[in-house]
């Protein structure tokens, strides 16, 4: 495939296992159990990039020997929030890194006249302008989805996003760069091209069908 240039606002994770597990994620031979499982180890990987520049501050700690000082990720909890439904899947791969994170959810659909995304379904902890928001979906195709979900962390007063996907379109980075330059995309895999259809290529096909065994 020929080499894509990165893009403003982008940081691919170029780590070796995480393009081990790509490479078997695309394969149409992967089953869904392996599908899903994969989606959860990248996730967990990636959240190490996501998550590098937290707050940190220090404590006291008391050891079985002696009492010393440690560090904390300092202020309010970090908030995952998965586009349904295929953000799902990253969720609890990012749990097993941050087990006290909290989980909001954002349900959209594409409205058959005007083809923009509508929200169906939002949930985020009340507190949203003091927490660090994860926003996940394994793909970020045209980007609308992506815009249409941080349009609505926003309005509810999120102020720290980041955005997390596993392949991604460049017309979607710079659609959502363009329209949230403050908001970090953070992916595995920056793909070619998007076919008439809307998927990305060489992709790996739907993941909300390959993830739910709906193919």
């Amino acid at each position: 495939m020929p080499t894509t240039p990165a893009l403003p606002g982008l940081t691919l994770v170029r780590h070796p296992l995480v393009q081990h597990k790509i490479s078997i994620l695309r394969d149409r031979a992967t089953p869904t159990k392996i599908f899903k499982e994969l989606v959860d180890e990248i996730a967990m990987l990636m959240a190490y990039e996501a998550t590098i520049d937290l707050g940190l501050e220090t404590v006291e700690v008391d050891t079985p020997l002696e009492r010393t000082t440690g560090q904390r990720v300092s202020g309010k909890k970090l908030t995952l929030v998965p586009i349904l439904r295929a953000g799902l899947g990253m969720v609890e791969g990012i749990l097993k890194l941050v087990p006290a994170a909290r989980v909001g959810h954002i349900g959209l659909y594409r409205d058959h006249d005007t083809l923009e995304p509508v929200d169906y379904y939002f949930k985020i902890p009340g507190d949203a302008a003091e927490r660090d928001f994860l926003l996940l979906d394994p793909m970020l195709a045209t980007g609308g989805s992506a815009v249409a979900a941080i349009n609505s962390l926003k309005r509810a007063g999120a102020q720290r996003i980041r955005f997390l996907c596993i392949v991604a379109a460049p017309i979607g980075v710079t659609r959502v760069h363009d329209a949230h330059p403050d908001v970090p995309i953070i992916c595995a895999a920056l793909d070619r091209e998007l076919n008439e259809h809307g998927y990305i290529l060489p992709g790996l096909g739907d993941a909300g069908d390959r993830l739910f065994g709906t193919r």
